[in-house]
This record gives structure tokens, sequence and C-alpha cells, in this order.
């Protein structure tokens, strides 16, 4: 049986660095993400089965170049704050923005992105359904003359992208694996841990980034018996959830729990996002096991105060607003003919080495909660005592 201290060792260092450098950037509004089949847009609210046409330009910005925003969906607070911070950062720098969500419907971003070079945008940015599949449009948006920045997600196999602003993905899932070690050691006793592990969903590029990431933490322990993973299941092809889904998440953990853990305990779960944290402790729960160590990403509302109650042990806060502002601060840049800022981070998309901005991610727990969200109103009042 081995010591605590093995993990400590790993995760002390690395999880102090990380609040150091996150703090202070708290997202302005915390309200929650509408349903997923509603896509509002700028100045007006579509369902999604609508066509895609001109009627989201904002006319609140007279004169200002058009600059478009297609998201993948609303479905996530993440993605619904991005859609009211990107409105209201472009119209405040004197832009006119055509905002569009595609309701995770590849086709339907497709025709988006298309309506907004038709319409005129100078800049499109591009949080992409599945950055594989948008090769067409993108090369068209290139011809046309159109900056293209992606947005969260690399944009693959296509020149017609001119650099990613995202956070940092490998070390998302290294701080994740970190969180969960750190957890362990808090809660779980000495090792060895029984755990399982969680993926997002295959058509989004960060996500296998992210499980990679965290399996360079997790691999070597999982190795020398520190870890044990009781299914086997340690592939992300094994571990992905499709579309992000809570729901198929939450039957797969089911089922891990149903055919492996009936007389022994769970001790930990990577999970790749809140929602699916959410899901994994509600199957957890519902199955009679004590609440395993959970970890997660974006901070989101309910998460955030699952985290401060003891129920899910951490998250990964990704400001939006920060995200927001950087990519404004790219298409100022760009509109104001100085080009693409210069940045010493590339990453191949299949075709070309794309310029990637990076921003730190910071991991969020009990024990820091008020400090990383020091800045951040709507996140404070979460915390209650």
């Amino acid at each position: 049986m081995k010591s605590k201290k093995v993990l400590s060792v790993l995760v002390t260092t690395a999880l102090a660095v990380s609040v150091l450098t996150g703090c202070g950037g708290g997202r302005g509004t915390g309200e929650s993400a509408p349903a997923a089949n509603t896509v509002e847009t700028a100045g007006t609210e579509k369902t999604d089965s609508e066509p895609a046409n001109d009627s989201s330009a904002s006319d609140s910005s007279e004169g200002g170049e058009v600059v478009g925003v297609a998201l993948p969906w609303l479905g996530t607070q993440n993605w619904a704050e991005a859609e009211v911070m990107f409105k209201e950062q472009l119209e405040a720098a004197g832009y006119e923005a055509i905002i569009q969500a595609a309701d995770q419907k590849v086709p339907q971003q497709q025709q988006q992105i298309e309506s907004m070079i038709e319409n005129g945008a100078k800049v499109i940015v591009v949080g992409p359904v599945d950055g594989s599949q948008l090769g067409s449009v993108l090369e068209k948006a290139k011809d046309a003359g159109v900056y293209v920045i992606g947005y969260d997600r690399l944009l693959e196999n296509t020149t017609g992208v001119d650099g990613v602003v995202q956070f940092g993905s490998i070390q998302t899932g290294e701080l994740q694996a970190q969180a969960l070690l750190q957890g362990l050691e808090e809660l779980k006793g000495e090792a060895p841990y029984n755990i399982e592990l969680f993926g997002g969903g295959p058509a989004d590029p960060n996500a296998p980034n992210f499980f990679t990431g965290a399996m360079s933490v997790l691999q070597p322990l999982i190795d020398d018996g520190t870890l044990v993973v009781v299914s086997g299941q340690t592939d992300f092809t094994q571990c992905a959830t499709a579309d992000w889904d809570n729901s198929k998440a939450q039957s797969r953990m089911d089922a891990i729990l149903a055919g492996n853990y009936s007389d022994i305990e769970i001790d930990g779960v990577l999970s790749p996002n809140d929602g699916i944290a959410r899901a994994i402790i509600t199957s957890c729960e519902n199955a009679g096991q004590p609440i395993p160590v959970v970890s997660g990403l974006d901070a989101e509302n309910e998460s955030v105060e699952w985290v401060w109650s003891g129920r899910q042990y951490s998250t990964i806060a990704k400001p939006t607003n920060a995200l927001v502002a950087e990519t404004v601060s790219i298409i100022d840049s760009l509109l104001g003919g100085n080009g693409m800022p210069e940045t010493d981070v590339t990453v191949s998309n299949g075709v070309i080495d794309v310029p990637i901005y990076e921003l730190p991610p910071v991991v969020v727990t009990k024990d820091n909660a008020k400090e990383v969200f020091a800045d951040d109103p709507d996140r404070m009042a979460l915390l209650k005592d």
C-alpha cells in the first residue's frame, strides 16, 4: 500500500502555480444557458427550424465593420455567455455583430458562415461544431478575403484559418488529473485508488487533448498500481462521450458501476467537464456509492455550488470574458491593418501550422474558490457559508 506522499509531489506545485496565474478573470454573467433547441442571435430569437439569414445583424453600431460569430450551440453556460459577451464587446468596440449558434448541427453552421460571408463580414469567429467539417466554407471565406479566427477549438484540415484563441487544452487535462490526484489524497486515504476515466465529444478537437494531458499525469500511476481503472477502459475511444451528452455519460457510468463495482467502492473519476461530472456523481449516488472525487471544467454555476458544498471536488475555470476579450483584441489588430499578433505557439491542423493564442486555465476547489472568483460577483454569490 502506497503512502499519500506519492501524490503530493505530483500535484502541489502545479496547482499552486495555476491558482496564481488564473485569478482575477471571472466571467461577467452567471445566467443559465437557454434551451438547446433555441438559438438567440444578436437582437433576435430563432428556433433551429428557421433558416439562417441576415436578420441577426445588430443595428446598434452604425458604420462599423461587420464581424460574424458562429457558435456551436447555446446549451452550456460557457457558450451562452460567449454569445452575450461577444455582442457586448464587439458593439462596444464599434463593430456590427452577426452572432448565430448552430444547435450542434454542422450543415447549419456551414450555412450560417456562408450567410456571414454574403452579408459582408470582414472577420468571422468560429467555435466549430466539428472542427474537421468546415473546410470548404472556410476556404470560401478565405477566397472572399475574410479573416477567420477559431474560438475555443481548433479548425482542422483547412488553410482557411488565421489563428485560434483558446485556453491551453493539454494543460487543462493535466490540471484535471492533478486535481483528481489531490482530491484522492485528501479524501480517500491511502492508495491504491479505484478510478474510472471519461472523455469529451470526439468531434471536438479539444477533447482528445484534454484526455492526453490527463493521461500524461495518470498513466504512470496506473502502470505502478497506485491507480486502478477497474473497468479496464483507458483508451480515449472507450472513454469519449459523444456530443458531450450528459445522459450518455450517466448511462455509461451506470453500466460501469453495475458491471464492476457491486462489491467495491469507486474512489475517483476523471471527468472532462462539469455537466458530465454532475451526471457521474448522480449515477454514483443512485447506485448507493459514496461520492467519488470528480474533476470538471467550465466553472458552471451549478458545479461551482457543488464544489463549494463538497459534492464535486473540482472544476477548471476558463473565464469566457477573457477569451472573448482576447478575440476582440485580435479583431482590432486585423481590422486596424496590423495583421495577426505575434505568438510563439503553433499547432498543425493537418494542412497548415495555425497560430494559437493560449490563455491559462485554473483549477477551482473549495479551498481556493473565493480567491479565483474574487472579481466575479455572480460566482462569489454562489459561495454561501
